[in-house]
């Protein structure tokens, strides 16, 4: 009797995994969502305001009952937008068996961070991410954006500088990064394309060096009537300032990578006149003064850069999770790319390549201290 209890028992414990495993039970009982950008560092500016979206839409999602019925878990790592580090995050966050990735921020970092996430079958979303070969290239199937790409950017610049400046000799730099680097390219491509103008002056600058005087007596020497700058906010706001003190007054346009407020704080009175590409003002859409709304009274300030193109990545994310009723790489790819969700940035899904649909870019301008969207 005793031998035959025994052996009751062990099939009545199989039994009871085994159900346990096919009613879910035995699974995760979170859905980890990856948070990963510059958290500290200089560039801290673009990546806290994805740490704060990811916190209010997963706050809300929570409270309706979570996804798939589960809570939604944040797991938050800092790469300081730099491409070694990124390597480690990635791998950190893998570690953690994150189900889908929030992040990276800037172009280089989120390159060095993605074959870690594709060898996981991990599926990856950045509101900034703008290098066009993320998408483009065909190589990373596991990328998404919610951010259009940098050809469309330097287009948006080109044509600014052509048909409403009107400027024919134009120096064109950057700070020597995939993500800056690869807009100045563009717009030199586009510029040599067009008969109106010429590139007096290409070349890349030292990221994180004092004095850019150097690079500022070749802008005048070369006769430059405008410049185009390919990078961030930290040497752009030297750039400028080192001119304006030249008494160099000729247009400074640049990038989504200086269209944050910290630029205009760091310039100070030089910002004055800046001009920047960023994402649309979609601040007549009601989701998106909800969400502006909903960061004011959390945090008691306005929100930074791309804090609504990663609203609409959170939600994306967690959407596609949701319809498509898995985890799992293949389903989560699928929703991505044929179910749309309203989202702050309109109703968007993905293309093939991984590129939102419906999201574009707009000119700004520092005007009084702040950045002011030309019409």
């Amino acid at each position: 009797m005793k031998r035959n209890f025994k052996k009751v028992s062990i099939v009545a414990v199989a039994t009871l995994f085994l159900a346990l495993t096919l009613s879910g039970a035995g699974l995760a009982d979170t859905i980890k969502l990856g948070v990963a950008g510059p958290h500290s560092g200089d560039l801290a500016s673009y990546g806290i305001p994805t740490i704060k979206a990811a916190e209010l839409v997963v706050k809300e999602i929570n409270a309706k009952g979570g996804v798939m019925g589960k809570q939604v878990e944040l797991i938050v790592e800092d790469d300081v937008c730099k491409p070694e580090v990124a390597t480690n995050t990635a791998t950190k966050l893998v570690g953690e068996g994150v189900n889908v990735v929030l992040g990276h921020i800037c172009s280089g970092a989120t390159k060095a961070a993605l074959g870690i996430y594709k060898d996981s079958k991990i599926v990856v979303m950045s509101p900034s991410a703008t290098n066009p070969a993320l998408t483009q290239s065909g190589d990373y199937p596991n990328f998404y954006r919610t951010i259009a790409s940098d050809d469309a950017q330097a287009r948006l610049e080109v044509d600014f500088v052509l048909d409403i400046l009107k400027v024919s000799k134009i120096a064109v730099l950057h700070d020597k990064g995939d993500y800056g680097k690869g807009l100045a390219e563009f717009a030199k491509k586009f510029i040599e394309e067009d008969s109106r103008a010429e590139v007096v002056l290409y070349e890349g600058i030292t990221p994180g060096a004092m004095d850019y005087s150097a690079i500022v007596q070749k802008i005048k020497r070369n006769g430059a009537e405008a410049v185009i700058f390919g990078g961030y906010h930290p040497e752009a706001s030297k750039i400028v300032t080192q001119m304006r003190k030249k008494k160099m007054g000729i247009p400074f346009i640049s990038d989504d990578g200086v269209k944050d407020d910290t630029f205009i704080k760091v310039a100070g009175k030089y910002a004055e006149g800046v001009y920047a590409t960023g994402p649309m003002d979609v601040s007549s859409n009601p989701m998106a003064a909800a969400a502006n709304a909903a960061h004011k009274a959390a945090y008691g300030e306005d929100p930074g850069a791309f804090f609504l193109n990663a609203y609409a990545a959170a939600l994306a994310l967690l959407n596609a999770i949701e319809q498509s009723g898995s985890t799992d790489y293949d389903a989560i790819s699928k929703s991505l790319q044929s179910d749309l969700v309203d989202t702050p940035l309109g109703k968007i899904k993905f293309d093939k390549m991984g590129d939102a649909t419906g999201v574009g870019f707009s000119m700004y301008r520092v005007k009084d201290g702040a950045y002011i969207e030309l019409k």
